[in-house]
């Protein structure tokens, strides 16, 4: 694999902020690996997850429990501490009521349970596990403190609920990209940072029942094997692996009053992204459990694509250098919050409106979530066979007005889709080179 020019600088860069925090009193070590110098074992990691074997991950099955077991020979290979859970006097945890077995090390099982997805016809509960390690400080004080590093590694299994094909029936849902590439990611941090660990303690946490509502992330933070102020920050990874002319959108940046200078100031060294920042703490992926329980969050994201939620979101598909890019550049942050020797500065807001799913009113717009300087929202898509589609809509458009409400951002977008119901017709108003026009649509019901 060729690499590029830009991505040299970045390799080049991220190898001198590492190696600055590499010396010892004998001399300087040796330079730590970067993710470039892994792309292979990245490819490996999201080829064997997003496999057939795997079935696509669907929490409760026997492919996400393989995926947890592939994740934790990792951990163990690379000798890291499991995070213990608290235990009853039977020397298991003493939530665990329905039968389970006691953990093996780096398994936080839980029961997952979503009245959504058992209206689907899914189980009301299906038994999974987080999986959990800890690559431990190397200051006596500072590795009382944890980073958090973290992503979904379950994806949507052969079930239709949620997916956007499913007429296409119980064919897989590779998720090679949602999220076969944020677990590599952490895979990868994993691996850069036990050897070249921080003074803060890095706690590694790969989620299950991200794709139910956010459920694995949601149980560890009411459950979490250490103290609640002890984390000072959370780095997800969800959907990092399709890279498109430079563009990473870092959500999070508003969290912390230190956090959009770091990120920024990251970027021009070793980054060189074309960075969408966004200061939302909130979201439909694990970093909001952890912002809403009060730990400034970093949401790493590549956006959206036509094979969002679809059986062909395959390995083949992910941009493997790029991811790598990312990687390096969520590295160096990392080292900085990890080696830093003030906390941040969490920055509490209210919790944006998401509303419009609730009643499965479906338009069937893909915005384009790394829009800078738009006011409205820019269109990267339309889903095939959408009432968007139906009526017009392109990729590129901006929804400046819907139903007579006036469109400035996502928050606006959902608020006023959330007035209406399937069936509802709607005028909608896009700018398209420039000039409005208005379509006529006629409001759906979200698919599955």
């Amino acid at each position: 694999m060729t690499v590029t020019a830009r991505s040299r600088s970045a390799l080049t860069g991220a190898t001198l902020l590492l190696a600055l925090t590499a010396c010892h009193t004998a001399g300087v070590a040796p330079t730590p690996r970067t993710a470039l110098d892994d792309t292979a074992q990245i490819n490996r990691d999201i080829t064997y997850l997003a496999s057939d074997a795997l079935e696509g991950r669907g929490t409760g099955t026997p492919g996400n429990d393989s995926a947890a077991a592939y994740i934790a020979r990792l951990y163990a290979s690379l000798k890291l501490a499991p995070a213990e859970p608290s235990t009853g006097r039977d020397g298991c945890p003493t939530e665990f009521t329905e039968g389970f077995r006691c953990s093996p090390p780096y398994m936080q099982r839980f029961n997952a349970k979503s009245i959504a997805a058992a209206h689907a016809g899914l189980p009301s509960s299906l038994p999974t596990q987080n999986v959990v390690a800890v690559i431990p400080g190397t200051d006596p004080v500072l590795a009382k403190q944890y980073v958090v590093v973290g992503g979904h590694y379950d994806h949507l299994g052969r079930n239709a609920f949620s997916s956007m094909d499913p007429d296409s029936g119980t064919v897989i849902r590779h998720g090679a990209d949602d999220n076969a590439s944020g677990t590599a990611a952490v895979m990868t941090i994993a691996r850069l940072f036990a050897k070249h660990p921080t003074k803060r303690s890095i706690l590694l946490v790969n989620f299950s029942g991200e794709e139910l509502g956010v459920l694995g992330s949601q149980y560890f933070v009411e459950h979490p094997p250490v103290p609640d102020e002890s984390m000072i920050a959370m780095l997800n990874f969800d959907m990092v692996g399709r890279l498109r002319e430079d563009k990473l959108i870092v959500q999070g940046l508003g969290t912390a009053t230190q956090l959009r200078p770091l990120v920024d100031s990251v970027n021009t060294a070793v980054g060189h992204f074309q960075l969408a920042g966004m200061d939302d703490g909130y979201g439909p992926s694990d970093h909001s459990s952890f912002y809403g329980a009060g730990v400034p969050v970093l949401f790493f994201f590549t956006d959206t694509h036509d094979d969002y939620h679809r059986a062909s979101d395959v390995a083949s598909k992910i941009n493997i250098l790029g991811e790598a890019r990312i990687i390096d550049y969520a590295v160096v942050l990392l080292r900085e919050l990890g080696d830093r020797p003030d906390r941040l500065t969490y920055v509490k807001t209210k919790p944006p409106t998401r509303a419009g799913m609730g009643n499965g009113t479906w338009f069937g717009s893909v915005p384009d979530m790394g829009a800078v300087g738009v006011v409205g929202v820019r269109l990267s898509g339309v889903t095939p066979g959408s009432p968007a589609e139906a009526a017009g809509a392109k990729k590129g458009d901006i929804i400046v007005e819907f139903a007579g409400d006036p469109v400035k951002d996502i928050y606006e977008y959902t608020a006023a889709l959330s007035k209406h119901k399937p069936g509802d017709v709607v005028q909608v108003v896009v700018l398209r080179d420039g000039q409005r026009v208005t379509l006529t649509v006629t409001l759906g019901r979200r698919p599955g």
